[in-house]
């Protein structure tokens, strides 16, 4: 049994968002220190050629990461990295400090191995996820930044707020991610718009100087013709990928008592559900993808590359796994790719497309 095994009761006695806010407490500390961080890398960062991947203008030491929500604010970037993770999403970041959705917002649904998240974009602001990526030392893995909008704003406030979140932390993210499929903000105006949407990418176009990769995040729950639609215009405006998928509103096969809370449902259930967005997004066009629900295994990782995936990434399977997730799903994924004849997981995306 592992420490995380024995810890995890204690934790899990904790509320979800309590718990949250501990576990990024004790990873600021594994990042304070250089002694500590070369002992967290020694014992849960694995490197193994046939897991690199080059994509987006960068090479992804493996192609595991972690997903926008954990670390909204950039505060445990380094402490991610050290635990073997192949590149970090910090956001969903947000132009101006926001408090989100009232508590409790976040539910763990032990029995179906998933959470019920409605934590409402709460965050600190760019300005102070700005001055902490100015001050502190950079991840040494690709660093992602996920950005949202003000949950006040109408369509046209809305535009500002992507843009302003785009300019402030330009110079620290490898690439970036447009929310526009978060199910725990209001509904204030369709997101789903297609000028909505040409609005928003035509805006980053213009602020997009260096040509850094802009991607956007889909939902799980979109017709399959809204879903093309949307990379219709993702591709008509050079954006350079999706990430699939946000959480999920459906509850379907849920067994947990808190299974009726509203919010987006993430873990487990969601596995089947993103994999089969990713196949019908590989199906359809050629854009990277990045793979997230469900991945919480080697074997469920695997099975969004072979769907499509270039890059995948977890939140929830972290919460259940803890800080020997990366390395144990890394280590089987050498495994299965030597298995199947793959020299790379580069050669394994879209190996199970027709």
């Amino acid at each position: 049994m592992t420490l995380y095994a024995r810890v995890r009761p204690l934790a899990f006695s904790l509320p979800a968002e309590t718990a949250h806010g501990l576990g990024k407490r004790v990873l600021r500390g594994l990042q304070a220190t250089g002694p500590t961080r070369v002992a967290v890398r020694s014992r849960y960062r694995y490197r193994h050629p046939a897991l690199e991947v080059d994509l987006f203008g960068t090479r992804f030491p493996n192609p595991v990461g972690v997903a926008a929500g954990f670390d909204k604010n950039a505060e445990v970037t380094r402490a991610l990295a050290d635990l073997g993770f192949g590149f970090v999403e910090i956001g969903t970041v947000t132009p101006y400090p926001q408090a989100g959705n009232d508590r409790p917002r976040l539910f763990r649904l032990r029995e179906d191995e998933a959470m019920i998240n409605r934590m409402g974009f709460n965050g600190h602001g760019m300005e102070r996820v700005r001055e902490r990526l100015a001050a502190e030392e950079r991840p040494d893995v690709p660093l992602g930044v996920n950005v949202g909008k003000m949950n006040t704003s109408d369509e046209r406030e809305a535009l500002e707020d992507y843009r302003r979140v785009f300019d402030r932390l330009y110079p620290f993210g490898d690439y970036f991610v447009v929310n526009v499929s978060c199910p725990n903000t209001p509904d204030e105006f369709d997101e789903d718009d297609p000028e909505h949407l040409r609005a928003i990418f035509e805006t980053l176009e213009a602020e997009n100087a260096d040509d850094k990769p802009v991607l956007v995040k889909v939902g799980p729950d979109s017709p399959r013709e809204s879903l093309y639609e949307l990379v219709d215009i993702v591709e008509e405006f050079g954006l350079d990928g999706a990430v699939a998928t946000n959480t999920t509103t459906s509850r379907e096969g849920i067994a947990s008592p808190n299974g009726d809370e509203w919010g987006g449902l993430s873990g487990k259930p969601l596995e089947d559900r993103s994999t089969d967005v990713i196949r019908a997004l590989a199906e359809y066009t050629d854009l990277p993808i990045i793979g997230v629900g469900g991945v919480d295994s080697a074997e469920s990782a695997y099975a969004k590359i072979r769907a499509g995936a270039s890059l995948v990434q977890l939140y929830t399977g972290f919460v259940y796994h803890g800080p020997s997730t990366a390395r144990r799903i890394n280590e089987g994924l050498v495994e299965l790719l030597d298995r199947d004849g793959f020299g790379s997981v580069e050669d394994a995306v879209g190996a199970d497309l027709q």
